[in-house]
């Protein structure tokens, strides 16, 4: 991870040379689970910072995310702990030792540990936009009791839809199948939810594991996914995605960075500085696109055509005339059935998908805003500058400084 990458979370992503050297090496405990994918990649960044930034003596045993408070915790000593605090009863057990913690999940705000999460306003903000490009209007979210992530998810979602113009359903499962009930049980909820949307309907799941179990349901209720209900989760737990039938569409959230962001916390804590006052907040990486939303959620075959060209193609130059060549209709009728069913023309849709471009650029890299007006296919950086003020209301350097103040 690069340097300039690190400063767009945290800007002083390590203690100052001054207050390293002549300590000794720190001792950290790792509470993260093995259990899971965003466990795992979790661990991954936390080595990397180690790697770069190091050396740690480091105590770590596989565990599950479900786990209680590790019996070897009370008799413990060290410098510092980085866990994903899944319990008030590990909060309670973190904090009475007295020592600096960085929580990398999030359950247990009440208990006010320095946060480092993934941003889950910008997971559910790209999920939305995932299933309204491909033409969606009838939406629904599945999410999990007890969870503030999840949650935050569910309103995200809602709210991003509800900008589009729709509605959303909303069904919340149990926590745990294995704890409170059964997977069948959570089957049959789900059936009931999903027999009385309307469709075709797009849904966010807010992980990959309820992801499965909608897509389950929908094969027994014989609703085709993608075709009748496209599905989207969380976390791009590949295992998870690929046993899917057919295979699951995930957003990919930074739980690497996250880890690396964790451990630059608790090295500047562990060297006496203070925490910060808000939590950092990751932006997600992409979208890993399955055949579960593999679909354009459109009757009229010449819109979705023109669609699939515009999604794949409109950064690249991409024209109306482009478009004209690949589809047996007019320019005339090809605006007028555009029109129909978006209610917007091809070029105004060509230029949402090149702003969203230009916004995704700004809000995650340094580069230049010439380059991000070639990668978003603007001929000049003018236009793209112009354009951009009167769709969303700023420049393009006070957007920048904006997503740069929200991580």
């Amino acid at each position: 991870m690069s340097r300039a990458a690190r400063k767009t979370i945290s800007p002083a992503s390590r203690p100052p040379a001054s207050s390293r050297l002549g300590r000794a090496r720190p001792k950290v405990a790792l509470i993260v689970e093995t259990s899971l994918a965003s466990g795992r990649d979790i661990l991954r960044g936390i080595a990397q910072y180690i790697r770069e930034h190091g050396p740690w003596s480091v105590y770590h045993e596989p565990r599950g995310l479900e786990e209680d408070v590790p019996r070897w915790l009370a008799r413990w000593r060290g410098d510092g702990i980085i866990a994903r605090v899944q319990t008030r009863r590990i909060a309670e057990a973190v904090l009475e030792t007295g020592l600096p913690v960085v929580d990398v999940l999030g359950l247990a705000p009440e208990a006010g540990l320095p946060l480092v999460h993934v941003d889950d306003r910008a997971i559910a903000q790209l999920a939305a936009e995932h299933l309204l490009e491909r033409g969606f209007q009838e939406f629904g979210f599945c999410g999990i009791t007890g969870a503030p992530w999840a949650e935050a998810r569910r309103r995200h979602f809602e709210e991003a839809v509800n900008r589009a113009g729709y509605l959303c359903s909303t069904c919340i499962l149990p926590p745990d199948a294995r704890r409170y009930v059964s997977w069948e049980k959570q089957i049959e909820q789900l059936v009931g939810w999903i027999a009385d949307l309307p469709r075709p309907v797009g849904i966010m799941v807010c992980n990959d594991p309820r992801g499965q179990l909608v897509i389950e349901a929908c094969r027994r209720l014989d609703v085709a996914v993608p075709e009748q209900a496209a599905v989207i989760g969380v976390d791009n737990d590949e295992p998870i995605c690929e046993v899917c039938n057919p295979p699951l569409s995930s957003v990919m959230p930074d739980h690497r960075r996250v880890g690396y962001e964790g451990a630059a916390l608790l090295d500047r804590m562990m060297a006496g500085q203070p925490p910060p006052n808000q939590p950092i907040y990751v932006p997600p990486v992409r979208i890993e696109a399955r055949q579960s939303t593999d679909v354009l959620a459109v009757a009229d075959p010449v819109v979705a055509q023109a669609l699939r060209l515009i999604r794949e193609y409109a950064c690249d130059g991409l024209s109306t005339e482009d478009i004209l060549r690949h589809v047996p209709v007019s320019r005339s009728t090809l605006q007028r059935r555009f029109r129909a069913v978006l209610g917007r023309t091809v070029h105004d849709e060509i230029l949402r998908i090149r702003l969203r471009r230009a916004c995704e650029l700004l809000a995650r890299s340094d580069l230049p805003i010439k380059v991000v007006s070639d990668k978003a296919g603007f001929l000049h950086r003018q236009y793209l500058g112009a354009v951009f003020k009167e769709k969303m209301g700023m420049t393009l350097a006070q957007y920048r400084r904006q997503m740069r103040g929200r991580q």
